[in-house]
């Protein structure tokens, strides 16, 4: 996962309302109503919704999505796991390989594969005999007993990939180190964006864009130098902290810059970006199979960040809402000059004046969160275990992905590919079925993938890939579903707060779903049970919301209790779309 992010607690979403990015959504309205009217929109409107300056300036977001995959998810190859067995003394030489006939009666074989920690105990003469004579002297089934021991520190791999696993000698017994990797991962994101939203606010969208992306490939080439496990966790931790806020960053400068009838069709391109990316990993991972040339490879390009500063223009919202006018004009100006579109000065100067009054009016708002936490307990608490169970299952199957069978990193392609009609597909069923049978139907859909992967037989590749593709498909869907549907359940004036607090402890599951391949070591379909237990109980808990498909967004308390009653159908515009933070999946 997710992924999905935020620009404040953590959470993933953040986008603009009125001149201000402070908050999440955008309010519907007529164009013509003049309290509702929003100036900025008006102008994006006349100089080019989606023209030539937009296009480049979202070429160059795309850009840190695509590094914000690699950064957040390579531990699922620098810290995987290696296919291993024991080095048999009496039959091993240093030329023999990982297969071999002796093993039936030297190794035990479980789970379709040889033991990776375990070996037949020889019998005594075999042991004191096989350093002093050929390794092969005593390599039969006869010097070869039925009980089992430990391999220690000795193994021969079926492949050439290096690890950390390989390089810091973590097997067997220490492969929790291994998973812990990813969960310092997601803490330093759940440190991270928050810092990054608040630092994004403070110093510009475009100068944390540019500092966070050169300073997380700086922790990414010294962790390719790590000495040892300490210093390579460490460095995992430190990258996340500074570098996790690419994608939210990303996401709200590439919303700010198109009109508001291309802002939900901006929000899911860019995110498909962080799904190729992904899927570049998987090939790159393929061809790069030594950990520290890989990480290398990832980072080093991603020093270029820098060149932002003077290549991408700063947010206009930010701008108008530090009282920069004059920059914000300059941006506006150039923006139409490069679409070929007339920009009247005064309009630019109707913009300044109503931005003026925005935030001495934004200076006065209050946030009442405690009765908002009285009236919506219920929904903020189901809010809270669905985005749980999101993160959890939608990062777990991205990690478990490399464990189906076959080719670990055919398999990580294909789910990063898939995530991508998963993303789209909400724009299509949203509106048809509702927002709230659209999320259940997903997650119901995943939920039965899930259980039924665990009664496909272990030699049936071709059938749990399908069934854990699709699943993920649903997954990608219902997560999608949900950050439309959480920013429209509660009011204006909390809505951003409770949003990043249901995102911000969803992600109390992306730090848990690590530890999911380990519970694989005590029943390889145990993963899969635990994603469809989640999955089916959250589905139908979903259909405690309200349903918000045909309403108006709710910008007062009383509005987001009303939404309870039966479907009132909304007199806005067809093209008046309301702006949400679409989400980064693992």
């Amino acid at each position: 996962m997710s992924d999905e992010k935020q620009s404040i607690n953590g959470a993933a979403s953040a986008v603009v309302e009125n001149e201000c990015p402070t908050t999440s959504v955008t309010e519907a309205g007529r164009v013509e109503a003049a309290e509702e009217d929003n100036s900025l929109d008006a102008i994006l409107v006349r100089i080019g919704q989606f023209g030539r300056f937009q296009l480049i300036n979202y070429a160059l977001l795309c850009v840190p999505m695509v590094f914000n995959a690699f950064f957040s998810i390579s531990y699922v190859f620098t810290a995987s796991t290696v296919v291993q067995r024991c080095n048999i003394t009496q039959c091993d030489s240093p030329d023999s390989l990982y297969e071999a006939p002796w093993l039936n009666f030297t190794v035990p074989y479980k789970n379709s594969a040889w033991d990776s920690c375990s070996r037949y105990v020889s019998v005594p003469e075999s042991q004191s005999l096989s350093s002093s004579l050929p390794s092969t002297e005593f390599c039969s089934e006869e010097y070869f007993g039925n009980k089992t021991e430990s391999c220690g520190t000795d193994f021969k791999f079926r492949d050439e990939e290096r690890t950390i696993s390989t390089e810091f000698n973590i097997f067997c017994q220490d492969e929790w180190k291994l998973s812990l990797v990813g969960t310092i991962n997601n803490v330093g994101q759940f440190v991270g964006i928050p810092l990054g939203g608040y630092f994004a606010d403070r110093y510009g969208r475009r100068t944390m864009l540019a500092i966070a992306g050169s300073l997380s490939a700086l922790m990414g080439i010294i962790r390719s130098l790590s000495t040892n496990y300490s210093m390579f966790l460490c460095f995992e931790f430190l990258d996340m902290a500074v570098g996790s806020t690419l994608f939210p960053t990303a996401f709200l400068l590439a919303i700010e810059l198109v009109g508001p009838k291309r802002r939900v069709a901006a929000a899911t391109i860019i995110t498909i970006f962080y799904s190729i990316g992904e899927a570049m990993l998987g090939v790159l991972a393929a061809y790069v199979q030594d950990w520290r040339w890989l990480l290398r490879v990832l980072y080093a390009p991603a020093i270029l960040h820098v060149l932002l500063l003077w290549i991408l223009p700063e947010s206009v919202r930010w701008l108008l809402c530090q009282g920069e006018e004059k920059r914000a004009a300059a941006v506006l100006r150039r923006a139409a000059e490069i679409n070929k579109r007339p920009l009247p000065e005064t309009q630019v100067d109707e913009l300044l004046n109503s931005n003026r009054q925005k935030l001495q009016q934004a200076n006065e708002s209050q946030y009442p969160i405690s009765q908002a936490a009285r009236l919506f307990a219920w929904r903020i608490a189901n809010c809270c275990f669905c985005w749980f169970t999101h993160t959890l299952i939608a990062l777990g199957l991205s990690l478990n992905s490399v464990n189906l069978g076959g080719n670990k990193y055919n398999n990580f392609m294909f789910n990063g590919f898939v995530q991508i009609p998963g993303l789209i597909l909400p724009l299509v069923i949203m509106d048809r079925i509702g927002r709230r049978y659209s999320l259940c139907v997903s997650m119901l859909i995943c939920a039965i993938c899930m259980a039924a992967s665990a009664a496909v037989g272990p030699d049936d590749y071709a059938g749990s890939l399908t069934l854990f593709l699709i699943g993920k498909l649903a997954i990608t869907c219902s997560f999608q579903i949900l950050y439309f549907f959480t920013s429209e359940i509660f009011p204006t004036n909390v809505r951003n707060s409770l949003l990043s607090f249901c995102s911000m402890i969803g992600r109390i599951g992306s730090m848990l779903a690590p530890q999911t391949p380990l519970l694989a070591k005590y029943y390889k379909h145990a993963p899969s049970i635990l994603f469809a237990t989640f999955a089916l109980v959250s589905g139908f808990l979903t259909l405690g919301f309200p349903e918000t498909a045909d309403k108006v967004l709710p910008t007062t308390m009383e509005d987001a209790r009303d939404l309870d009653a039966p479907r009132q159908h909304s007199d806005l515009p067809e093209d008046s779309e309301e702006q949400v933070a679409p989400s980064k999946m693992c």
